[in-house]
């Protein structure tokens, strides 16, 4: 009798697993994943050793993408204290054995599309472009997540509670009700800042600077004194720093071109901002026109071409003392302990040498206008190989959890991190096997981009104190500027955008050949490049996603 109900009860759980499974073959995939590991649940899984829903009687294994961001000094992105410390937890509490695959940071796009094809992707993927995951998705190459964060919802209260129901369906399409992607959180907006040298400005008596006139007054007079300001390296001078992402390194002067009307139409800004760049919007052509004026001036790094994004030797212009000014992410110049851009120019120009935020760019409407992206961060999905989708979901739980993520994020104190007497976290200067590759972690905490201890206040307060070495005004200044009078994009979902599929590559490198092309032209040139390389990339996929975007806008937002 017991052996009977022992099959009856297995029986009901088959047929309860089938009636969830919806119509596609990535659904059926996702959901016989899902039944398998609430069937070992109710074997007695859920009460493991540190008793924690959803822990596997039998060991399993999955792995997982992280970012490899070669730093110097750094540890190897896959093999690490931290990566050891998660690993030796997920085994604890879920009886999960994780294995880290490095891809990357600066090629990870590409990276991914050659793991994806190649069936050879980790178990829990991670990347900025949403279209690459609905490239392979339409390919079935990819799990759909709905089924599966409805059926384990009650083992992942953590990811819930940190991520919360709109990230985890951001994009769910609206007929379909699919879910390729989940968005981490995006905890604290910030983007970019504009910054010049303090200890410059203060040489040549100088005021920082409010408008794009006195900016540009700025560089020349750095120019000018180059002899003054850089001594025997006066040949070296860079008023102004460019790399080959034009779009991201000079964002503030080129946005603030951008009308003030358009970046406040929902429908405008969405339909044309398929482009992180903001390449389609009005006047943005204006704005490469300053910069083209600058470069031929001389008030540009004449060489930025030569070097791909990411490449070590943009940076070390900066560590060395020779720039002037540049346009970065908003804490860039703090950012790396004894490796920081500013704890090097100490080294090598004098205690004096910093980089300070500047608000010099403003719109049409007087504003020093930043356009951010909504609390969304890296799209985290599961590849179709995945054969392991709930104990993936529980790795996500797991550094979703405060506490683990909290640690991840600060470290160990009196290593990592002190504790000021108003109980404040600092940040510590660490080398070794604990120095963290990322800003708080972040390649290990894929489900959170910014640091939170919990508390607001306390977070806010402590974000001042996480750069080791780095005076905390500075940190505040730059907290402040980058989300002053900011405008977040609102989240329009009206599913797949087919005119998408596969363009992100070809688009990103069309976009920044074109602008590259641009700035380094000819001043009697720049026109007929700019124009021709534009009317090439409209040709080229980016008319028929506009054309798409503005039809599914209508049809569910309506005129």
């Amino acid at each position: 009798m017991k052996r009977v109900l022992l099959v009856l009860l297995a029986c009901l759980l088959v047929i309860t697993s089938l009636a969830a499974c919806g119509s596609s073959d990535s659904t059926a995939a996702s959901t016989a994943g899902s039944s398998a590991a609430v069937s070992s649940t109710a074997d007695g899984s859920a009460a493991g050793a540190e008793g924690l829903p959803g822990r596997f009687a039998e060991k399993k294994s999955i792995t997982v993408e992280v970012f490899d961001r070669a730093v110097d000094g750094g540890t190897k992105a896959e093999d690490n204290f931290y990566t050891n410390w998660i690993k030796e937890g997920m085994l604890r509490d879920y009886n999960v054995e994780v294995t880290f695959i490095p891809v990357p940071r600066w090629t990870e796009q590409e990276q991914m599309n050659n793991l994806l094809a190649a069936n050879s992707a980790p178990d829990i993927c991670l990347t900025y472009s949403y279209p690459t995951v609905q490239t392979y998705a339409n390919m079935g190459g990819i799990l759909d997540l709905a089924p599966l964060l409805e059926s384990n919802k009650q083992l992942l209260p953590d990811l819930y509670s940190l991520v919360g129901e709109e990230n985890l369906t951001w994009n769910k399409d609206p007929d379909k009700g699919t879910i390729w992607a989940i968005e981490s959180m995006l905890f604290q907006n910030k983007r970019i800042n504009t910054f010049v040298r303090e200890d410059w400005l203060n040489k040549l008596n100088i005021k920082e600077p409010t408008t794009i006139e006195e900016f540009e007054t700025m560089l020349k007079a750095f120019q000018s004194n180059a002899k003054t300001l850089l001594g025997a390296n006066a040949d070296k001078m860079i008023p102004f720093l460019l790399s080959v992402d034009v779009g991201w390194n000079a964002d503030h002067l080129i946005t603030s071109y951008i009308p003030d009307s358009f970046v406040n139409s929902d429908k405008d800004y969405w339909i044309n901002g398929f482009d992180d760049r903001h390449l389609l919007a009005p006047g943005y052509k204006n704005g490469i026109k300053k910069l083209n004026e600058w470069y031929n001036a001389g008030l540009i790094w004449k060489d930025f071409p030569l070097y791909p994004a990411g490449d070590k030797n943009i940076d070390n212009q900066m560590k060395a003392g020779y720039v002037g000014a540049m346009i970065h992410n908003w804490d860039y110049p703090y950012r790396g302990g004894d490796d920081s851009i500013i704890a090097n120019m100490k080294k090598t120009v004098g205690p004096d040498a910093a980089f300070i935020a500047v608000e010099p760019f403003k719109n049409d409407a007087g504003v020093y206008r930043k356009l951010l992206s909504p609390p969304i961060d890296r799209k985290i999905f599961f590849p179709a190989t995945n054969k392991e989708p709930v104990a993936s979901l529980l790795y996500l739980n797991w550094i979703s959890k405060l506490d683990n993520r909290k640690f991840l994020q600060i470290g160990e104190e009196g290593v990592t991190h002190e504790k000021t007497p108003d109980g404040l976290i600092r940040t510590i200067a660490t080398t070794g096997d604990k120095y963290m590759n990322s800003p708080n972690n972040i390649d290990y905490t894929m489900t959170i981009n910014g640091l939170d201890l919990g508390e607001p206040d306390l977070t806010m307060k402590s974000v001042a104190l996480g750069y080791a070495g780095i005076d905390a005004k500075y940190v505040t200044k730059a907290y402040e500027l980058t989300s002053k009078d900011a405008v977040i994009s609102k989240h329009i979902n009206v599913g797949e955008i087919k005119a998408e599929e596969g363009m992100g590559p070809a688009l990103k490198e069309k976009r920044d050949n074109m602008l590259t092309q641009a700035v380094t032209a000819k001043p009697d040139k720049f026109d007929s490049i700019y124009d021709n390389a534009f009317k090439d990339f409209l040709a080229s996929g980016a008319q028929a996603i506009i054309d798409e975007r503005a039809a599914k806008y209508e049809k569910y937002y309506g005129k």
